[in-house]
């Protein structure tokens, strides 16, 4: 049965969309015969692509298999809108830290011996990509810029209060060596046009107070930066979109996708288990769904569907190599009661990079504490040994604060080998991606997002090229959608 929604979309009448006059975004036809786009996924990349493609007229429907959005990746990470640690990983360091600490329960990089054809192809891709990080690595920073200034721009225009802090974020190291390693990062860094700047023990303590001096060699300071709850966010956005005409099909019956089908110049968006394809867990048991499955038909879809993506993409024709790479949170709770607790963690974000954990202030009461990566397949489990890093790193460093009441999370963030986000068309008409963001989704999300759609909108005019993956970030697209152009 094809739904009313998905097959109601576009009118064949032209294909062209044209530009609104005085509008700084291409626009579409408008809710009436608009072209559809089905988005797979309602995270926070999948929620900017949805806001994007609203914002040009496009008729949107967002699935996922949640009833809420940002349930996963995007319901508790770090918090940090981080142009300064845009860094890839691919280096020769990383490989050796990571066997040195392969036997070590609470090292800050764990990696699962077992063999998967899955997570060693998706090693050696990694190798290969070396020589290209320092590019890599520019590329990202100039899209976290870009990014930074529109989710500032988006939460201004639907409202959203998502505790958002304007402090900045410091790097602090506790040896010389670390800190020189920085040094040569910082270089590249600006190159691609971010300040930051070297700061000293006795700075460092001015710019956040409950830093103790005499534990730092130095750091790094990015002002620009700031930090936020990426959950608050991510369903703030959501609701304002949906108001604006977005359908949101959330939940097991209605929005787990099964898989994608295209067909016709068309997209098929089938809703079921997805557990004959799929390695991770479907959730929620069974569903509810008669059988045969619901399927609505569009004319484009974007998958944003984090780790789901690399199975997704299989099914169009697409090699999508996303690893999922596991990330621990804990978030201390300082309730009014407990004034010490709040006076004494930090409002400034930091990040120990020796220890690969970042922090942020999410309003009075919270403190959230993150970071690790764990290579081991889809486990979503929330391992104690992994947990209790985080809770004494917070003892060691701020022992005025309280973790009597801590809550712990864990998520799996989609990694690309080259740990750039794959962004543009795919093999099939009317196939797009928007995925593998790694630990910069929140980053990067709303930048990537107008790459996108501008793509969508670029089919429509010229046609279907073939797979038009690209990362370049244009000048031209984020101007114009911060209203500059």
């Amino acid at each position: 049965m094809l739904a009313s929604r998905g097959s109601r979309a576009v009118s064949k009448a032209g294909s062209a969309i044209k530009g609104l006059a005085g509008s700084p975004v291409r626009h579409g036809s408008g809710k009436a015969g608009a072209t559809s786009v089905a988005v797979i996924g309602a995270g926070i990349t999948g929620v900017t692509t949805a806001r994007a493609l609203v914002e040009r007229g496009f008729d949107v429907t967002v699935f996922d298999r949640h009833r809420m959005q940002a349930m996963e990746t995007s319901f508790a990470n770090g918090g940090q809108l981080s142009a300064s640690n845009a860094e890839t990983w691919n280096s020769v360091a990383t490989i050796l830290k990571g066997l040195k600490w392969m036997l070590r329960s609470d090292a800050p990089l764990l990696v699962n011996p077992m063999p998967s054809w899955h997570k060693y192809s998706w090693m050696a891709e990694f190798v290969a990509q070396i020589p290209k990080a320092k590019d890599n690595t520019l590329e990202t920073v100039r899209l976290a810029i870009a990014a930074r200034q529109l989710l500032l721009k988006h939460a201004e225009t639907y409202g959203v209060d998502f505790n958002v802090e304007h402090r900045g974020i410091l790097h602090f190291y506790k040896n010389e060596s670390d800190f020189r390693s920085a040094e040569k990062v910082n270089e590249l860094y600006k190159e691609g046009g971010l300040d930051r700047f070297a700061v000293s023990p006795a700075e460092m303590a001015k710019i956040e107070p409950s830093l103790n001096p005499d534990a730092y060699f130095g750091g790094f300071f990015t002002p620009s930066d700031f930090t936020g709850d990426i959950h608050r966010y991510t369903t703030g956005i959501a609701k304002g979109i949906e108001k604006e005409g977005c359908t949101f099909r959330c939940g097991v019956d209605v929005g787990r996708v099964q898989r994608l089908e295209a067909r016709d110049g068309r997209i098929d968006v089938v809703l079921g288990d997805p557990s004959e394809t799929f390695e991770g867990p479907t959730f929620y048991g069974k569903s509810k769904l008669p059988t045969p499955s619901e399927t609505l038909s569009f004319d484009n879809v974007v998958v944003c569907a984090g780790v789901r993506s690399r199975d997704l993409a299989a099914q169009l024709g697409d090699r999508v190599n996303i690893y999922p790479v596991k990330g621990y949170s804990i978030t201390v709770n300082m309730n009014e009661d407990d004034q010490k607790s709040q006076s004494s963690a930090p409002w400034v974000s930091l990040l120990d990079d020796e220890a690969k954990i970042v922090t942020s202030r999410l309003g009075p009461d919270r403190f959230r504490i993150a970071g690790t990566a764990e290579f081991n397949g889809y486990n979503r489990d929330i391992r104690h040994d992994r947990i209790v890093p985080l809770t004494r790193w917070c003892n060691e460093h701020f022992p005025g604060v309280s973790t009597e009441d801590v809550t712990p999370w864990s998520g799996l963030r989609p990694m690309m080998p080259s740990m750039l986000p794959r962004i543009g068309a795919g093999l099939q008409p009317g196939v797009f991606y928007n995925t593998g963001h790694g630990h910069l989704g929140w980053t990067l999300s709303a930048a990537t997002a107008e790459m996108v759609a501008e793509g969508i909108v670029r089919q429509q005019e010229e046609g279907h090229r073939g797979r038009t993956f690209t990362f370049a970030s244009n000048e031209s697209v984020f101007a114009a959608a911060l209203g500059k152009a």
